[in-house]
């Protein structure tokens, strides 16, 4: 157990560094697709690998939304954009995500989310309910006059899982289990002027190894061994995976994700269309 504190505490040291690297990258007139590899070429760099790829999700999109291998979106003044960035080191990830107002210094929904996560974060201790985490969250983000999205979750953190038992939603529940000792967690939170609400959207960019099955594609049995073995079984997308036939690329994943091969993360868009901040946090108890 200590040695997989120990690959975890790396990658939280290796964020650390990445993150004060990433924030001042997110301005006016940049491609996210520039900004995302270069966070992902950072991580690299500084001897970890990326956990998933960096998602980087604008106004409504509140998360799992990461550029396209030939992207063109280009941020632009007052764009509400979230960055999630996960590393990992042998497996073990340590997630944090912030939001940046491109061009203001802050934004009311950011410093709800970041609000709320601090006092989130003073709850959590061993022994403490997830459902007492959960009404520190949605009271602090609505006593400063916005929602959470009721249905994203904060989440344990394990070896090879990136969510794992128990989730953390940001609304209040009755849910009854406790914060273990040794034990790894994110809290996140989505604070949002609109109905609290997030529905899938499109494309889909984010995939993540499930488990073996047999597809007719060629193509399609290389990206699952590549999702198993470079990948480490954490998500991963088609930018990583560019060297196959772009031909072959989409139908490959289609059928991996027919047959339950791979899972899908589609972004997530606020119902309402209302803007969503997040921040993300990571700890162990």
């Amino acid at each position: 157990m200590e040695e997989l504190l120990e690959h975890f505490r790396k990658a939280e040291k290796i964020s650390t560094e990445v993150i004060q690297f990433a924030k001042p990258l997110v301005k006016a007139d940049d491609k996210i697709l520039d900004i995302a590899e270069t966070i992902e070429n950072k991580i690299r760099e500084l001897g970890g690998k990326p956990a998933w790829p960096v998602n980087i999700s604008i106004n409504e999109i509140a998360a799992h939304y990461t550029p396209e291998i030939n992207d063109t979106i280009v941020l632009k003044e007052g764009d509400l954009v979230k960055v999630d960035v996960g590393v990992q080191v042998n497996g073990c990830p340590w997630d944090r995500a912030f939001t940046v107002c491109v061009g203001k210094k802050s934004h009311p929904l950011i410093e709800a989310s970041q609000k709320a996560l601090d006092e989130a974060l003073k709850t959590m201790k061993t022994g403490t309910k997830v459902f007492e985490i959960s009404e520190v969250t949605e009271t602090t983000v609505s006593n400063l006059g916005f929602n959470v999205v009721r249905n994203l979750s904060g989440h344990g953190i394990s070896q090879y899982h990136q969510h794992a038992h128990p989730m953390i939603p940001n609304s209040r529940n009755t849910i009854q289990d406790a914060l273990e000792s040794g034990k790894v967690y994110a809290m996140e939170v989505f604070s949002t002027n609109g109905s609290g609400v997030v529905i899938e959207s499109s494309p889909t960019g984010i995939f993540k190894y499930h488990e073996d099955k047999p597809v007719r594609l060629w193509e399609g049995r290389k990206i699952l061994d590549i999702a198993k073995k470079d990948f480490d079984q954490l998500p991963f997308c088609k930018r990583w995976i560019k060297d196959i036939s772009p031909v072959k690329l989409d139908m490959a994943l289609r059928q991996l994700a027919e047959v339950g091969a791979i899972e899908t993360y589609p972004p997530l868009k606020e119902k309402s269309n209302g803007l969503v901040a997040q921040t993300e946090e990571t700890v162990i108890i």
